[in-house]
């Protein structure tokens, strides 16, 4: 299995002015694994700590910034001899320790020739008030779960991926079918590690719907023992509503659809919580594609979800409805096209994506993103469908110098769009 991460570690690695550097990300969506590959490859020796349930890494924490101290503390835990010239130091879990947070700024100030990397995924919800961040010592990338070139890469797809990647569409298209069912496939499976592994070694949709129950009711477990108690209830009414705000028409987030007569007020922190955990991604409206984009959100959001595959559990859709079509899968098809595409953007172009609509919501289009010096309009088609009314209407009045509608069909340049496949669409920008 790999990730394309790698590439961005690497350059980590490499940087003259290099900070310890912290992965984020939902649980099992494959850091530890990143890590640990990174380091077998690119280092003489890892340092690997895990700082779940490892009272001995707290309390070596828990004393003084003395970094000789510390690394003899981690060295006696790893068993690894620490060379500062090539040897990777891996915090696992460092949200359980939160003063092993802290001591990556010590780290960076008196010993910045140590080359560190640390993951939690927990980190915006774990750590105490009173922990002190390293602001501006360390720096951050973030592990989404696998796209759906990893997951050809994953099935040892590597002449498909070459084909699109070559951006050849006149034999991209000879090829079309291949494409469309294997990311079928990917909107039930998706793209969560363990679901990938499963579904290789048996070839089983029951096996990896499985997979993702048993992590659904991880994450599940995850408010009880985390979340403060008072918004535990919420959270779960919240993270339950989901799928039903995806399945209308108009995706656009409704309180009112998680508990009869709710507010924002009531259910703020419930959701700043599950997006600090990464399990949903906020896709808020913005009222003028112009830069900078976030200088013109409005209150309006839709909320996704971290992963396509955990999305069709959760809806209860049977893999039938997928593969083969059938009246569930053409009423719920639209979200998880949409829900495929966010999460694109997201992992391939690591952009926070937004949405546009009018002001009086006759015309939307699905999303919008900064790439360089442009805002790029996206309009999303579950289908062959190439009308696009909202994205006529939203170049008409902004004249973007993209403007991409992504869909089944095969890819064409017109006056005013480009028709992208959709499978092709995490990979068209790089």
């Amino acid at each position: 299995m790999e990730r394309f991460l790698m590439d961005e570690l690497i350059k980590w690695k490499n940087r003259k002015d290099r900070m310890p550097l912290i992965i984020k990300g939902a649980r099992q969506v494959g850091k530890t694994w990143l890590m640990k590959a990174f380091g077998e490859r690119h280092f003489k020796k890892v340092a690997y700590i895990n700082f779940d349930n490892n009272k001995r890494m707290a309390e070596l924490f828990n004393g003084d910034y003395d970094i000789k101290r510390i690394i003899t503390g981690v060295q006696i835990e790893s068993g690894t001899t620490i060379t500062k010239e090539d040897t990777l130091l891996i915090f696992d879990e460092i949200q359980e320790v939160p003063r092993a947070v802290s001591s990556l700024k010590y780290f960076y100030e008196n010993k910045p020739e140590y080359a560190i990397i640390a993951a939690g995924s927990l980190l915006g919800v774990a750590l105490h008030p009173s922990t002190s961040f390293p602001v501006g010592k360390v720096d951050f990338l973030t592990l989404y779960p696998m796209s759906f070139i990893e997951f050809l890469k994953a099935m040892n797809e590597d002449e498909l991926i070459n084909l699109i990647q070559s951006k050849d569409w006149e034999l991209i298209s000879i090829f079309k079918m291949k494409y469309i069912d294997l990311l079928k496939q990917y909107y039930y499976i998706g793209g969560m590690p363990k679901a990938i592994d499963v579904f290789k070694e048996t070839s089983d949709y029951s096996e990896v719907r499985r997979v993702h129950n048993r992590l659904l009711e991880a994450y599940e477990q995850d408010f009880s023992k985390h979340a403060p108690n008072e918004i535990v209830p919420r959270i779960r009414l919240l993270w339950d509503s989901i799928p039903a705000q995806l399945a209308k028409e108009n995706r656009k987030f409704i309180y009112g659809l998680v508990r009869e007569g709710a507010r924002a007020k009531d259910f703020e922190l419930a959701m700043q919580w599950l997006i600090d955990c990464g399990l949903i991604i906020k896709v808020e409206r913005i009222t003028k594609p112009s830069m900078p984009i976030s200088a013109y959100k409005s209150s309006s959001f839709k909320l996704f979800m971290l992963d396509v595959g955990l999305l069709s559990t959760k809806s209860g859709l049977d893999v039938r409805s997928l593969i083969e079509g059938n009246r569930i899968f053409e009423e719920f098809k639209r979200s998880l096209t949409e829900q495929y595409v966010c999460q694109e953007l997201l992992a391939n172009y690591q952009v926070k994506p937004y949405y546009w609509s009018s002001e009086k919501g006759s015309s939307e289009v699905d999303f919008t993103f900064q790439w360089a010096m442009d805002v790029i309009p996206i309009e999303v088609k579950a289908e062959e469908n190439l009308k696009a009314k909202s994205l006529k209407f939203y170049c008409e009045k902004y004249d973007p110098k993209y403007a991409i509608r992504t869909s089944m069909s095969n890819y064409r340049k017109e006056d005013w769009l480009i028709n992208v496949p959709l499978y092709a669409i995490g990979t068209y920008f790089l």
